[in-house]
Order: structure tokens, then sequence, then C-alpha cells
């Protein structure tokens, strides 16, 4: 990575209870803030606006928004009140053209933003605008995505994703236990196995997950998979590719992260 070039890096989020909680994933997203170069902005994409259509935040005071259930109450009275940049939402509207881009003025960060981004950056000072991630589109156009925003990187904007390679939580065990699933480990292996990937774009193996035996029981839905393909196509030419913190909860939750820098 070049001096001025920012990181680009996906998280996995987990469960909303990781806000309130101190555990080896949350201290790895608090040593990722202190330690990586300090961003101007933050873009994050996060599995929890999944829209038709793209849109990104372009508001002053983007609100915290707590889209769960049935969590503490100290959950629900967290806030993050990181200020918007409205021109930094011009500026992806802008580089994602002919892509229409809409200049969200209700929706905020949600918790796949503000529930990481509170344990990398706590005091809630730097400007945060959320794309949204278009659900009626292929893996491919995310990646494709992913490849315009590289451009940020050099612009002092360090994008954050936030979601989950293995996301299946009707297989999870709720109860407890260590025992995890052989198609959750196997599928968190060939995303790790297959970050360094160096051939045609179309071609990736990343991009083309769902030809994985075990993609279609890690990720029934895309949206917490997707998050990741922002943060491999804005991979440049000198970047490096690291794991900071892995590990699969409840038998088939992946928490793998994944750094670009």
């Amino acid at each position: 990575m070049t001096a001025s070039r920012m990181p680009a890096v996906f998280l996995g989020h987990g469960s909303p209870m990781n806000v309130l909680e101190e555990n080896r994933y949350t201290e790895c997203w608090r040593e990722l803030g202190e330690r990586l170069p300090r961003p101007d902005a933050i873009l994050a994409v996060s599995a929890h606006w999944y829209t038709r259509g793209t849109a990104v935040t372009a508001m002053e005071q983007p609100r915290t928004i707590h889209d769960f259930g049935g969590f503490p109450q100290a959950l629900f009275d967290t806030q993050y009140n990181a200020p918007g940049a409205p021109a930094l939402a011009r500026t992806v509207a802008e580089l994602l053209s002919p892509v229409p881009v809409a200049l969200d003025q209700q929706w905020g960060l949600d918790h796949g933003s503000w529930g990481v981004l509170i344990k990398m950056y706590p005091d809630a000072s730097l400007p945060v605008v959320q794309l949204s991630i278009d659900g009626t589109q292929p893996a491919s156009y995310h990646f494709a995505l992913g490849q315009k925003l590289a451009a940020l990187r050099e612009q002092g904007v360090m994008i954050v994703s936030s979601g989950n390679v293995v996301h299946n939580l009707q297989k999870a065990r709720w109860g407890g236990g260590d025992e995890v699933y052989p198609w959750a480990e196997s599928f968190n292996d060939f995303v790790r196995e297959n970050l360094n990937w160096q051939g045609e774009p179309s071609q990736h193996p990343l991009v083309n997950f769902m030809q994985h035996e075990g993609a279609a029981l890690s990720n029934p839905t895309p949206e917490h998979y997707l998050p990741l393909l922002y943060i491999l196509g804005a991979f440049q030419p000198g970047d490096k590719i690291s794991v900071p913190v892995d590990g699969i909860e409840m038998g088939s939750l992946s928490m793998l992260s994944v750094l670009v820098e």
C-alpha cells in the first residue's frame, strides 16, 4: 500500500451484542482502529442495507438505526453520532456512474456499520456515509463496484464493509457448544484460501462463490457475503491481503475479517 492509500477492510460483525461485549473480535476491531492510518472519512458497506437499486446516505447527520430485536435495553440506548458527508456521497455517486445512485436522506447507519465502527473509532468523530447493496444484482456487479470505489482510497477514504462469509442462523447452535458444521468450516477455508487469487476478475473463485459445495448452506441468502466483494474489488497493485481475526461462532457464523492495505 502506498503511504497515501487508505486501507479497505471487511469485518465479520456477528451478533449485535458485540457492541456491548469485549472479546477477541472486538479487540481486533479496536486494534485496527488504533493501528491503521486515520482516514478523513469512511465509506461503510453493510449487509443490513439490502435494497433494490443502489443508494448512499447523503444527510449531514445520519441516525443510529437499531435494526434488531430481543436484546438488552442498553443496546437500544447506544448511539453512534458520527457526522455524515454529503460531498462524499456525491463523489460516490459520480464514481459509480453510469449506475444510478440515489442520494438517500432517510436511512442512516445500521448496526452492521455502527456496530463495528463504535469499536474502531469510539469517539464517532469521522464522517461516515453508507452504501446500500443492490439485492437484484449478481456477485460480479458488487465486485465491479468495489473496483470503481477503489479510487476513494487515494482520497483519504477508508472502505469498511461488514457481514459474515458464513451466515446461517437457521442452523446456528443457539444453545452453545463449539462444534462447527463441516460445510461451514469448508466454505470459510475456501474464502481464506482464495483471498490472494490473482487471475482474471471474472473468474475469481470468490466472485463465483456459489460453485463451492458448501456455499448454499453457508449463505442461504447472499447479503452477508457480498460486502466482502467490495473489499476484494478495491484491491490495488502493491496491496497485501491479510486475515486479522477468524473464527466460527455457534457452528454457522463466520467472524473472519479481511484487511487490504
